[in-house]
């Protein structure tokens, strides 16, 4: 009878539940790709591209979001639990993907409104000719318009 309750006190921790944590970054990032797109398309335009983005970029949005000095509902709450190590592991895992290709379109209007802004703000001194980023700073360029449009008014009035 010892025997048998000494070897079921041995397989207790195989029956329990394991922790939540993905055994890898692509299951983690799994996660992630059910908003930012299987192919790196957001499902709604409000949700930004993060394939192909920069990596220190998306390291610094998960550390904000996992500590909650960037504000979202559903990212804090998905960020909050990450370690530092998986936060670095899926900065890497899709800054490495191709940046996806937008079906989007500008009027000559907004490109020379776009053109003024820029060159009052010097845009471009942070994320580079032709917006593509570096390092911590976003990649702009192709970037959904409606995600920009609301980063941006919140970057102006927070």
């Amino acid at each position: 009878m010892m025997v048998w309750i000494f070897g079921a006190l041995l397989l207790l921790p195989a029956l329990l539940p394991g922790p939540s944590r993905a055994a890898t970054v692509e299951e983690t990032a799994a996660t992630c790709i059910a908003c930012h797109g299987e192919d790196g398309v957001p499902i709604s335009p409000e949700i930004p591209v993060i394939f192909g983005q920069q990596e220190g970029y998306l390291y610094i949005q998960l550390r904000d979001f996992n500590k909650g000095i960037r504000k979202s509902d559903v990212m804090n709450g998905i960020a909050g639990e990450l370690s530092k190590d998986e936060m670095k592991a899926l900065a890497a895992n899709f800054a490495a993907r191709t940046w996806p290709r937008l079906e989007q379109t500008a009027t000559a209007e907004q490109a020379s409104v776009a053109s003024q802004v820029n060159t009052a703000g010097m845009c471009t001194s942070c994320h580079m000719d032709g917006f593509v980023g570096a390092s911590t700073a976003p990649r702009l360029a192709g970037q959904q318009q409606s995600y920009l449009e609301l980063t941006l008014h919140q970057f102006k009035t927070k």
